[in-house]
């Protein structure tokens, strides 16, 4: 008999510890609910082909995350230490001997380590030659970024901090890596929404770049505008191409030092692919280390979506007000384009304006798609993306910016 009450005991206990217990503890409906919005980040991502790289690893972090008692990821490890009276710093040291496996690999994100890894490996596949043979490009790249700006302000209306509002406006920029890199910076246990939030918002607006961006292009411009064909840009020499990433890292260091590890790392990316003498480290750059850190980004990104940082009005402002940066982004670009269209002579066709948000080589194609329905022979492509990798050095710059103003 003894032994039958101790089997009992046994399997009540197991019962009482297991998830599914979890699943009928206060508040644990918002696990399930969590982890059914992980399915549908899943579904598009494998069925409809959003963002896949980073969409699938970062849904199935939140599945992860949102397991009771599954002990991967511990929120509470992560608020900041009280220090005469101020947030001072997380402990480190208690993570790497008590947190789970998810908590070891977020250090990555908030030591911002990822996110210029990534940058090297985005450096390593990037070809700035239309941006050299067109310098002009990177007045529309820099105007792109108008909606990172308009929303920081716009975002206060709401009552959000300043690091709030900065972490929110940079989702303009279209660029996932560097969302997560200033939002991981600013954003503090205290703060009402969480860098998964930030990094939904960034990698779903990334992918929304086809649907999002052509009925403004068209808003904007002429059918005439639209029908510009640009002539061929001229050759690059290969000088040109390793003295730009040397150029751009010493002027935007100097100019903007907070933006050194972003565009330090893009531009030592490109130097190794340009200098000719690196094919094992710009292949290792490209892919195996681009790869890993891709993983471990998007999984412990995901870690951080809980019930309380997702399941709350915030969470509807930070996707709206992301929307709209992403849309101003674009607009600024497109009239940027329609001045230099002007300028030009009637020789620019703005359509390519819209690329200079960063969404490689998404926004460029997106020109082109737009330019071939006025005139199917229209190749807009490497003239876009001239304005396309300017965005990319234009969003970190304006991270650099916003992590200098808000502190």
């Amino acid at each position: 008999m003894s032994i039958i009450s101790s089997f009992l005991d046994t399997m009540a206990a197991l019962a009482r510890d297991s998830g599914f217990a979890g699943f009928f503890a206060d508040g644990g409906w918002k696990n399930i609910v969590m982890i059914l919005i992980s399915f549908v980040f899943m579904y598009l991502a494998i069925a409809k082909g959003f963002e896949p790289l980073l969409l699938l690893p970062i849904s199935f972090g939140m599945l992860l995350t949102n397991l009771p008692y599954a002990d991967l990821y511990h929120p509470d490890f992560w608020n900041y230490q009280t220090v005469g009276g101020n947030d001072h710093y997380i402990d480190y040291g208690n993570i790497l001997q008590h947190g789970g496996l998810l908590d070891i690999l977020y250090m990555g994100v908030k030591l911002q380590i990822y996110p210029p890894l990534i940058f090297l490996g985005i450096g390593a596949m990037t070809d700035f030659g239309p941006l050299i043979a067109s310098p002009r490009s990177f007045l529309m790249g820099a105007a792109a970024q108008g909606g990172i700006f308009f929303t920081f302000v716009g975002a206060a209306i709401f009552g959000m901090s300043a690091a709030e509002c900065g972490s929110i406006a940079i989702i303009g920029g279209a660029d996932g890596p560097t969302s997560i890199y200033v939002s991981s910076k600013l954003l503090t246990d205290k703060s009402t929404i969480g860098v998964g939030t930030i990094a939904l918002a960034a990698y779903t607006y990334m992918a929304l770049v086809p649907i999002i961006q052509p009925p403004i292009m068209r808003a904007l411009t002429t059918k005439k505008e639209r029908s510009v064909v640009m002539g061929q840009l001229r050759p690059v020499s290969k000088t040109e191409k390793l003295i730009f990433p040397i150029l751009v890292t010493i002027i935007i260091s100097l100019m903007v030092p907070s933006a050194a590890p972003l565009v330090g790392m893009l531009m030592f990316g490109n130097l190794l692919k340009e200098s000719g003498c690196c094919d094992r480290l710009v292949k290792t750059a490209q892919n195996e280390l681009m790869n890993i850190i891709t993983i471990f980004l998007g999984v412990t990104v995901g870690a951080t979506t809980q019930a309380d940082k997702i399941m709350n009005l915030q969470f509807a402002e930070v996707m709206g007000l992301g929307v709209v940066a992403f849309s101003i982004g674009t607009a600024c670009g497109v009239l940027l384009g329609k001045l230099m269209y002007i300028v030009s002579g009637k020789t620019i066709n703005p359509l390519i304006g819209s690329a200079g948000v960063s969404a490689v080589p998404m926004a460029a194609r997106v020109s082109q798609k737009v330019g071939q329905e006025e005139v199917p022979t229209n190749y807009l492509l490497m003239h876009a993306m001239g304005p396309n990798v300017a965005g990319v050095i234009g969003s970190a710059v304006a991270a650099g910016v916003l992590l200098a103003v808000v502190k």
